[in-house]
């Protein structure tokens, strides 16, 4: 099979990968505005990727794919070709899964959540409520498995050997956090998101990876999947989390009460708040300058490297956390916007 984003030589990307299942919201404008600067800045190119693997929200939620594109054109973000989505490359991800060790898993996520312990569902433990997968299934006979695939239709999870692995993130450093039997595939023959992402990724030359903070637990095991695919890991750069007032978090599906935190470009438009108040309030998060035009930004400017930079991360390995940092705001910095004010 050819992979044609496999190209030796190149300067590595970032990219930005939204979901089409909602508008883009502020903090996904704001993570990929700082995607955008961070690869360009760089000298890598820039990828925009479509994460529809869940086809049943996705056609529920109309051409959101279309909108968010056209949004971010608007902003002033420019993409190198193509836009790939990931309903397309089922073929792929299915052959990748074939060069995996991996079994059958017939939990539903209550039974995981009964047998895994804390403190995984403890928030404090840095890696937020995930609970790693307490190996239920690895060892089943055969004759367990069928009698289960009667009444279940498995998962497929990949059978690990490591049960921890250390990533880097830019204003976080060397990190180690833990490892378990990741699904690979879900039970409805969907393929994965920590599976997917790290084959697209992969396959796109991504070398730079900047994403919401609340994704840093996730890093681990796609670095463990990337190893075993023979595919580099890439670099992390954690955004903080954006919040409308109080402290709430913006919901992807709703508009945030009292403030227009989750609405789209369409709906900001509607309220009064054009595309270019809008690049200020996003510049002015980020500590950077409040430009006319975004390609501002590309130009040599030593305050918009400083504003790039993180303070310096501890020089030694620590456990993993994805708790807020403290220090000098910047794209790594929580933050909170309101739109509407």
């Amino acid at each position: 099979m050819n992979y044609p984003y496999r190209t030796p030589g190149d300067p590595g990307r970032g990219r930005f990968a939204p979901s089409p299942t909602s508008a883009l919201h502020l903090g996904n404008l704001r993570t990929a505005l700082a995607a955008w600067l961070l690869a360009r800045r760089s000298g890598r190119g820039f990828v925009v990727r479509i994460e529809d693997l869940d086809q049943a929200r996705v056609a529920a939620a109309g051409d959101i794919a279309g909108r968010q594109l056209a949004d971010l054109e608007a902003l002033g973000l420019d993409w190198d070709p193509p836009v790939i989505r990931q309903s397309q490359r089922l073929e792929i991800y299915a052959e990748m899964i074939s060069r995996l060790d991996s079994y059958p898993c017939f939990c539903t996520r209550r039974e995981i959540a009964a047998a895994s312990q804390a403190p995984d569902g403890n928030p404090q433990s840095g890696e937020g409520d995930w609970q790693p997968y307490p190996g239920t299934c690895r060892d089943l006979t055969a004759a367990e498995r069928t009698a289960r695939s009667s009444s279940r239709p498995p998962a497929l999870r990949l059978r690990t050997t490591v049960d921890s692995c250390a990533v880097t993130d830019l204003a976080r450093g060397r990190q180690r956090g833990r490892v378990d039997d990741v699904v690979l595939r879900r039970n409805d023959g969907t393929p994965a998101y920590n599976l997917a992402v790290v084959v697209d990724d992969g396959l796109q030359g991504v070398d730079q990876v900047v994403r919401a903070r609340d994704l840093w637990p996730s890093a681990p095991r796609q670095a463990v999947i990337a190893g075993l695919l023979g595919m580099p890991v890439p670099g992390y750069a954690h955004t903080g989390l954006v919040t409308g007032p109080a402290g709430r978090r913006l919901a992807k599906s709703a508009r945030t009460p009292g403030s227009l935190g989750s609405a789209g470009l369409a709906e900001l438009a509607e309220a009064g708040i054009g595309v270019p108040q809008l690049r200020r309030l996003l510049c002015r998060s980020l500590g950077l300058p409040e430009v006319d035009r975004l390609d501002e930004l590309l130009a040599p400017d030593p305050r918009i490297d400083l504003a790039l930079t993180p303070p310096d991360p501890a020089a030694a390995q620590t456990p993993l956390d994805a708790g807020p940092l403290a220090g000098p705001q910047g794209w790594w910095s929580d933050t909170e916007l309101h739109a509407d004010h």
